[in-house]
């Protein structure tokens, strides 16, 4: 956009009514990720490294979510990271029941069950939160002039009057608005399964609401539309529509698409939170892979906009810029992280920027202005496909290496990993029968590995801020995966039961089908060492790597075990200006406090199911709570409906891991490890004894 235009938008802005945003109180937590434009840092500083110690749990509360009635109990999932404003708190479980809470006790004020079909199945079944919206224009005690609005699991996006959970009856049909509205469904009606959903709460901006969507990947070519809508928070009308997919032939030819292929092509859709500058009048938007996400030969180019960071004007939609960060996508690489708004110190003095995590492991900083790059990025050369019908792309965008965050080596049978040397032989013959070029190695018929899997990097977990410090947090998962390519006429759903741990797609409308799972062996256990999961802080200034560490412990199956050897993480950090950082994410369910400056454990708590969940922290009446749902994923920890809330000298149970007991602990572990080693080096060197002595007496 030029200086002209920049002029023109920020008058009207100006003197848009009611677009000023939501004026938080200090102690409130009252947008996603804590801000409009993300973030996950809080001002409060009455928990510091020196007290946090003394965290209690303050209150729990149960959402009473069990997964009764659901076509599949154990997949569901608690996201949820809880806005609190005015001393109230609400948020919503992943299918689509609200809550409101008295946030210093957990008392339950109200709640509202959106009645999402339970005997269907859903592509990702998550509510990652609700937003709230504040009408200055309405009287004081007027029907909904404060409201909660989230989407759900059927694509409706509903309305309710914060006051009291009631539906927000001028707000499209009875409080609702029907997002499947313009949009090409392929679901079948009567199909047990539901692939068009909203599962980010949406963006606010004065009185204009900007929501993406969450679309099944994989099924086939030609998917939902992955549509950007603005939509009117008063009465749920549609204002503009924005499709990251070029459908109008001399566009598509403009953008590097085939028209033809544009014309079909899905998805490419924006399902991780959005975030807002409002002062600039800009929505950031993170896009998705056009579809499918393993064969690209019904999609050839770049797929510009697809994979994209891209700008969007907050009044009409319009495209004002963008940088796409991967090139056509082939390993389900989504922008899955929030954009981070942040102001970095540079030599030239302060500049803002928006910060984008990714899959890959990478982070980029671009001004948010013109969307120059503000860290360096570089075109890298990357494998060639060698699967007919297909066109990789030849490089691949990346910034300097310090900030590639994730293993992206190639992998080879040297550093094939197991518990035992069984595991360890069936790893390394795995490996050895895989592609593996590295990052951006594309999907082959003989298989490939993707490193990092398609679950990090960086998921939706996003980025936490400490302005003071000058530090981007952010959860990084290294846990390799595998795919394959299945030619059509070899596509049978029945080779699952030889893959048992792995996932089958059809991608209809493509020469191929495909399966993908975890780099492992058949009972499950991953074939590259640990760590899996790792919280890293990159220092804004000078772009390093100011430190980085595991998150999580085997206490589950190695209970003698304590030390972080770093297991998958999904969920994100929230830093404090009291030196404080809260993370949970990590499979091994527990709230950890960090030292900010340098990652190191002050304290953490056994959460009584999986916290892959963002915390929320926030104070009311001069108190600072920390608050985490606590439900857990499939295969991520244990299951449960909880939510808990911690604050200094709270009354609840007794901390399990406390100032200074990390040092002593990690000896601790460092022998057991030891002791382990010899052990099964001693049991390799038996069995290979008694292999010869059967050899010779053969």
């Amino acid at each position: 956009m030029g200086n002209w235009r920049r002029r023109v938008g920020l008058t009207a802005l100006a003197g848009w009514g009611a677009v000023s945003p939501l004026l938080a109180a200090p102690g409130d937590w009252s947008s996603y990720a804590g801000a409009p434009g993300g973030g996950q840092h809080s001002a409060l500083a009455e928990i510091t490294p020196d007290n946090v110690h003394r965290l209690r749990i303050a209150w729990s509360f149960r959402t009473g979510e069990l997964g009764t009635g659901l076509a599949d109990p154990e997949r569901r999932r608690f996201e949820a990271n809880p806005l609190v404003i005015d001393g109230r708190m609400y948020l919503t479980t992943g299918i689509g029941i609200a809550f409101a809470l008295e946030a210093a006790s957990g008392r339950e004020l109200w709640s509202y069950d959106a009645h999402v079909a339970r005997d269907k199945q859903y592509s990702d079944p998550a509510s990652r939160g609700v937003s709230f919206w504040r009408d200055a224009q309405a009287k004081a005690n007027a029907p909904c002039r404060e409201r909660i609005v989230f989407g759900t699991l059927d694509a409706r996006l509903i309305a309710l009057d914060a006051a009291d959970g009631k539906p927000c009856a001028g707000f499209g049909n009875g409080g609702a608005v029907d997002l499947t509205v313009g949009i090409t469904r392929h679901d079948e009606p009567d199909s047990r399964w539901r692939n068009y959903a909203v599962t980010s709460p949406p963006a606010v901006a004065g009185d204009v609401l900007i929501v993406g969507s969450s679309v099944g990947d994989n099924r086939a070519h030609a998917l939902e539309q992955g549509i950007v809508r603005g939509i009117d928070v008063r009465s749920g009308r549609e204002r503009w529509r924005w499709d990251p997919v070029p459908r109008d032939p001399a566009r598509a030819a403009a953008g590097g698409w085939q028209p033809e292929q544009a014309a079909t092509v899905g998805a490419a859709n924006a399902w991780a939170p959005l975030s807002v500058d409002v002062a600039r009048g800009l929505v950031f938007v993170p896009t998705g892979s056009a579809s499918p996400d393993y064969y690209g030969g019904e999609r050839l180019g770049d797929n510009r906009d697809a994979n994209s960071l891209v700008a969007l004007d907050l009044h009409s939609g319009h495209r004002v810029w963008a940088q796409q960060l991967v090139h056509h996508d082939l390993w389900d690489y989504d922008l899955a992280s929030q954009p981070a708004l942040a102001t970095i110190e540079t030599a030239h003095g302060p500049r803002d920027v928006v910060l984008q995590a990714t899959k890959t492991g990478f982070l980029f900083a671009f001004d948010r202005n013109d969307g120059s790059s503000v860290f360096p990025i570089s075109e890298v050369p990357v494998p060639a496909s060698d699967v007919p019908g297909e066109r990789a792309a030849a490089t691949q965008p990346m910034p300097e290496p310090a900030l590639r965050l994730a293993r992206m080596a190639p992998v080879t049978p040297a550093d094939a990993w197991g518990p035992t040397p069984a595991a360890r032989g069936e790893c390394e013959r795995l490996i050895a029968g895989l592609r593996s070029e590295g990052i951006f190695t594309p999907p082959s018929v003989r298989g490939t590995i993707a490193s990092p899997g398609w679950a990090g990097g960086v998921n939706w977990g996003g980025i936490a801020i400490d302005p003071q410090r000058q530090l981007a947090i952010l959860p990084v998962s290294d846990l390799p995966m595998q795919v394959a390519l299945i030619p059509r006429a070899q596509f049978d759903w029945a080779d699952k039961a030889k893959h048992p741990q792995q996932e089958f797609n059809s991608m209809d409308g493509t020469p191929y089908g495909m399966r993908r799972g975890v780099l492992a062996t058949r009972k499950g256990t991953p074939c590259l060492k640990p760590p899996w999961g790792r919280l890293v802080a990159v220092d804004l200034r000078t772009r390093t790597v100011a430190w980085e560490r595991p998150l999580g412990t085997l206490e589950e199956t190695l209970p003698w075990l304590p030390l972080d050897v770093g297991l998958p993480v999904l969920g994100g950090a929230v830093t404090t200006a009291g030196g404080v950082t809260f993370v949970g994410a990590s499979a091994d369910a527990r709230l950890r406090a960090l030292d900010s400056a340098t990652g190191t454990t002050l304290w953490d708590a056994k959460l009584p199911a999986g916290g892959q969940a963002t915390p929320s922290v926030y104070a009311v009446a001069g108190k600072q709570y920390v608050v985490i749902a606590a439900g857990g994923r499939e295969g991520l920890g244990p299951m449960g409906d909880y939510v808990i809330a911690y604050t200094l000298d709270g009354k609840g149970e007794e901390v399990v891991f406390q100032h200074g007991v990390e040092v002593r602990m990690a000896i601790v572990a460092a022998a057991a490890l030891g002791v382990l080693a010899a052990f099964l080096a001693l049991l390799a060197w038996a069995r290979r004894r008694w292999r010869a002595r059967v050899v010779g007496r053969d």
